[in-house]
């Protein structure tokens, strides 16, 4: 089995900054691709932005230059540096990873964390 759990999501005053993180744990043989999404009350689930194995990155418009997104392939674990939030940054904030189990080398299952609530509000 495998778990993505993220954590440091919380209420913040607009211009604030936070740190998400998301630590994938179970029977891993190779993490691929990682990103974050989000989802606001009443939208659909949106990118926010992904991180290859290589650490190439890719961005939505509307976080470029105010989120970074990072990784440390030693400890399975992904972040997201947000700065200069906005109340528009309000969601449920989804960690994602395409994961290489130990049990099937060859197939690459896609799996979601529990979402971390992030609120931006003065």
């Amino acid at each position: 089995q495998v778990q993505l759990v993220e954590s440091g999501g919380g209420l913040v005053q607009p211009g604030g900054s936070l740190r998400l993180s998301c630590a994938a744990s179970g029977s891993i043989f190779s993490i691929n691709a990682m990103g974050w999404y989000r989802q606001a009350p009443g939208k659909q689930r949106e990118l926010v932005a992904t991180i290859t194995r290589g650490r190439n990155t890719n961005y939505a418009d509307f976080v470029k230059g105010r989120f970074t997104i990072s990784r440390d392939n030693a400890k399975n674990t992904v972040y997201l540096q947000m700065n200069s939030l906005k109340p528009e940054d309000t969601a449920v904030y989804y960690c994602n990873a395409d994961i290489i189990t130990v049990q099937a080398i060859n197939v690459v299952h896609n799996y979601w964390g529990q979402g971390t609530q992030v609120t931006v509000s003065s």
